[in-house]
């Protein structure tokens, strides 16, 4: 395996460090243990930083607030790019009117909120309103029922020819050290296999994602990728969206890949990162403690 390098060497040389947020920052069970001290470094070296995530659960404040609520400041609202904003700048730009269906918690539906459309969860469909439903966004795993609502997705893209728009194209998450739960972008593989239909999809590995973060950037000042980094842990879509989009990257092994097999999977896969780390964690004498 590549050699693991220190992060505070790698983050020295670039101006800019994207961040995947779950496996990076935090984990199942809360913030990953000394996370805060990186951010304090970025702090007082004047470094930019964002978070680049497939978290679509939720909108950029409450996602802040749950950083906060566990004692990281240094994540404010304005530092948190998500797949839920592509997802939206789509429905402003394509879809009018009409409904808007959705799969995902009521909070997910936040990135939906647009002049003239009206969301509406999918367990809402029924005959009485399925010819006004413009299009449908698959936000979250969680917030429905899967037999019946799942069901009904089906039946809704086999009836309706409209736009499917996947907010989140993870397909797993760690839901302990040693087990994954089914994402929504899991779901929503399964059901595009099902109806035969290509769904337009948002978030990492997609190139589409960093251009929007790249972009946030650009419009106060000149930058070029070779001053940013990208921080994940998931090959499939942190490191080869990453690396696709021309950046430099780096995998850490506190989340998705795991130090006893990332040699195995980055032979398997083809996905090299710049980098490999133990984590993002700075250690106190960086801060000079």
């Amino acid at each position: 395996m590549k050699r693991i390098e220190d992060f505070k060497s790698i983050i020295d040389r670039y101006d800019v460090i994207f961040f995947d947020a779950f496996g990076v920052l935090k984990t199942h069970s809360g913030l990953v243990p000394g996370i805060e001290r990186t951010f304090a470094y970025l702090t007082a070296q004047n470094k930019e930083y964002y978070i680049v995530t497939n978290d679509a659960s939720r909108s950029p404040a409450k996602l802040a607030q749950s950083y906060h609520d566990n004692g990281l400041w240094a994540v404010s609202p304005e530092r948190i790019i998500s797949s839920g904003m592509l997802t939206k700048e789509y429905l402003d730009l394509k879809v009018n009117d009409g409904i808007v269906a959705y799969l995902g918690t009521t909070e997910s539906a936040h990135y939906l909120e647009s002049t003239g459309i009206h969301t509406m969860p999918v367990r809402d469909i029924d005959a009485s309103n399925i010819d006004k439903v413009n299009a449908l966004v698959f936000m979250d795993d969680e917030g429905f029922d899967w037999f019946s609502d799942l069901n009904k997705t089906v039946n809704l893209l086999r009836k309706r020819t409209i736009p499917a728009i996947v907010a989140n194209t993870d397909k797993t998450y760690p839901i302990s050290q040693t087990d994954l739960g089914i994402a929504v972008g899991g779901l929503a593989g399964m059901i595009e296999n099902i109806v035969g239909k290509k769904f337009i999809q948002f978030g990492k590995p997609d190139s589409q994602m960093f251009m929007f973060a790249y972009d946030i950037i650009r419009d106060y000042r000149p930058i070029s990728k070779k001053q940013i980094v990208m921080v994940g842990d998931t090959l499939q879509t942190d490191i080869l969206g990453g690396n696709k989009f021309g950046l430099d990257t780096v995998l850490v092994l506190t989340g998705n890949t795991r130090a006893e097999d990332a040699e195995n999977r980055i032979t398997a896969t083809g996905i090299v990162p710049t980098y490999i780390c133990a984590s993002a964690v700075l250690g106190p004498e960086a801060l000079g403690l």
